[in-house]
């Protein structure tokens, strides 16, 4: 089932997220879970602001653990983080 990951970061943190980013690609590239991603940015594009990801797993209780364990989470990254299930019906 796919579930839609969306989490915000702590205002003024882009410094805590560029510390753990390279743990937080690879985390999430060797789950092997994700079918797309990708960090939210300020509207000029030149901050990093969160994180959304859709990943495909068999649960909830999976789709928490993994986000749970996300080196963004584990460092104190997001100020909140949302998990919803979610249907891909447009796009490629």
């Amino acid at each position: 089932m796919l579930f839609a990951l969306t989490c915000i970061d702590k205002p003024d943190s882009e410094p805590l997220r560029l510390a753990n980013r390279d743990a937080h690609l690879a985390y999430w590239g060797e789950t092997g879970v994700v079918k797309l991603g990708g960090p939210f940015t300020s509207d000029d594009g030149a901050h990093m602001e969160g994180s959304f990801l859709v990943i495909d797993v068999e649960s909830r209780t999976e789709a928490e653990r993994l986000q749970a364990a996300d080196p963004y989470q584990t460092a104190g990254l997001f100020a909140r983080t949302d998990i919803r299930g979610w249907k891909w019906l447009l796009g490629n």
